[in-house]
């Protein structure tokens, strides 16, 4: 595949994923009932699933790797932090007063690695 395509692909799938994530967390915050909804409970795994995919095949086509190059690094362990904080926002068991450190957590840290993706650099070429 073309690398230009490549790119565009997984660009679209971070608008849609942090689109779908802001979604649910936005009714779940409302207290909507969001998970009744088949397509906000399987869509965002799809999405995600071929977010990840394009991720590999990008850092493998221009041979940069997470834990070798300190960018990557940086992407990948906010990533995490995206994950444990996305879950928390929108977990069942989470107490409703908890939801929403934890929504702006994840978006902090969802903001945090488009920065990151956009400079190539950790500290966003500030130091």
């Amino acid at each position: 595949m073309n690398y230009f395509l490549l790119k565009h692909l997984h660009v679209t799938c971070v608008v849609i994923s942090i689109s779908l994530f802001v979604l649910r967390g936005s009714l779940e915050l409302l207290r909507r009932p969001w998970r009744h909804w088949l397509v906000l409970r399987v869509v965002p795994h799809v999405i995600d699933t071929l977010l990840l995919g394009t991720a590999l095949w990008m850092a493998w086509r221009i041979g940069q790797y997470p834990f070798v190059h300190g960018w990557l690094t940086a992407k990948v362990l906010a990533l995490l932090a995206y994950i444990v904080f996305g879950m928390r926002a929108l977990g069942k068991s989470t107490p409703q007063a908890q939801r929403l450190p934890f929504f702006l957590g994840a978006l902090v840290s969802v903001g945090y690695i488009v920065g990151v993706a956009l400079t190539h650099s950790p500290s966003w070429g500030l130091l």
